[in-house]
């Protein structure tokens, strides 16, 4: 793989990024530290925000992010030995840029990924009829669902003639019913982050990434910036039953989130993420494959601003926070292996998700039972800041 550079993985207008993020630091105590990225440099600014919780939370975060730390290097040395696995030896690698927030996803936001969920449940997860269900459900639909708003009276109206048909899913209920659908995808302290191995479940057969924007809110509800994150995907799991849900999305290594959070400012908003376009690039270890993708966040049928509210609110409170998935359209169907087979991973796939405004998350696939296991937890954060003096951060 070409060696990392500043281009290939941050942001394209770098200079005026606020970009957060966390490592964690080798040396004679190690642990994790918060970090802020300035003109090409990093600064540990765990002192002022043990935590990236913490910062969020704080009135001034954006002073914090430009002005506060302790000089770590340049940012391409840090993702340099991110990306190449230095492991011990080098004096910093990345984590995922979230720490002890709740992390959920919503699913079924997008009216190709929505299609791909009814194949998938109408398959009963054997990829080798999503072929035929595919051409029979668009044959069936019959209609340009990106144009239906979720709850309204027309989507009322084809939930009602789907029924009559025969052709209504519980995904469709979420697609263009009243009420998305928010799960949890994993556990706080869980994600891993750009340059890690990503984990599937040993006994899935059809599987997928799913390249995604992920807002970063805060415990007052508060969307405070965003970055990008891949939401593992077990179809063949989940196709077998909806109630399987747990197990296909959160296992070891199966939620990737990075490589930073850059921070809403002037010049980067949630207008900024309703516009983008996200890539996904996947590049086969030993049969040459290689795949690429993108999703329009404009073609997103529910608003960002209106999936934070259904997660957050009277009905639910997060006092650390929480980072949001909020979709993809994007389901690789590329066939790999057979025709019409369809896409499924391979071990050692590259799996790169970008957009411009954000960079790029970069990530190997791997089994979840072969991969480092997940042992550093909220409790062990907060021995290590402990011992190292770190607990006295404002919030």
């Amino acid at each position: 793989m070409p060696q990392p550079t500043v281009s290939q993985f941050l942001p394209d207008d770098l200079a005026d990024a606020v970009l957060i993020g966390r490592a964690w630091r080798n040396g004679p105590t190690p642990g994790p530290s918060v970090i802020a990225v300035r003109d090409g440099k990093v600064f540990d600014i765990t002192a002022s925000a043990p935590t990236t919780a913490d910062l969020f939370d704080h009135a001034d975060r954006l002073d914090i992010a430009r002005k506060a730390g302790e000089p770590m290097g340049t940012v391409e040395d840090l993702m340099r030995a991110s990306i190449e696995g230095a492991g011990g030896a080098a004096v910093a690698t990345l984590l995922a840029p979230c720490d002890v927030q709740a992390i959920k996803a919503c699913g079924v936001t997008f009216a190709v990924s929505l299609l791909e969920r009814v194949i998938e449940e109408h398959a009963g997860g054997d990829a080798s009829k999503a072929l035929e269900i595919r051409a029979t459900i668009n044959q069936l639909i019959g209609a340009d669902l990106s144009r239906i708003e979720p709850g309204s009276d027309a989507a009322m109206r084809l939930k009602a003639e789907l029924e009559r048909r025969g052709a209504w899913s519980q995904y469709m209920e979420v697609g263009i019913g009243p009420d998305a659908e928010v799960f949890s995808k994993s556990q706080p302290m869980s994600s891993v982050g750009f340059g890690a191995d990503v984990g599937l479940y040993p006994t899935s057969k059809w599987n997928n990434p799913e390249p995604e924007i992920v807002l970063a809110v805060n415990s007052r509800g508060e969307t405070v910036g965003a970055t990008l994150g891949n939401d593992v995907n077990l179809r063949d799991i989940e196709g077998r039953s909806a109630l399987l849900l747990g197990k296909a999305k959160d296992n070891n290594g199966s939620c990737a989130i990075g490589p930073f959070v850059r921070l809403f400012d002037a010049k980067f908003t949630l207008d900024t993420i309703r516009t983008a376009s996200v890539s996904l690039r996947i590049e086969g270890p030993d049969d040459g494959f290689e795949l690429d993708g993108v999703s329009h966040m404009s073609e997103i049928s529910r608003d960002p601003a209106d999936l934070v509210t259904q997660t957050f609110g009277p009905h639910h409170q997060y006092p650390d926070g929480f980072m949001l998935f909020l979709g993809t359209m994007f389901s690789p169907i590329k066939d790999r292996d057979t025709p019409g087979g369809g896409f499924t991973h391979h071990l050692g796939d590259t799996v790169t998700i970008a957009t411009p405004s954000l960079g790029a998350l970069v990530n190997t696939v791997r089994l979840s039972t072969e991969i480092t296991p997940w042992t550093f937890g909220v409790r062990e954060l907060y021995r290590n800041l402990a011992s190292r003096g770190l607990l006295g951060g404002t919030r």
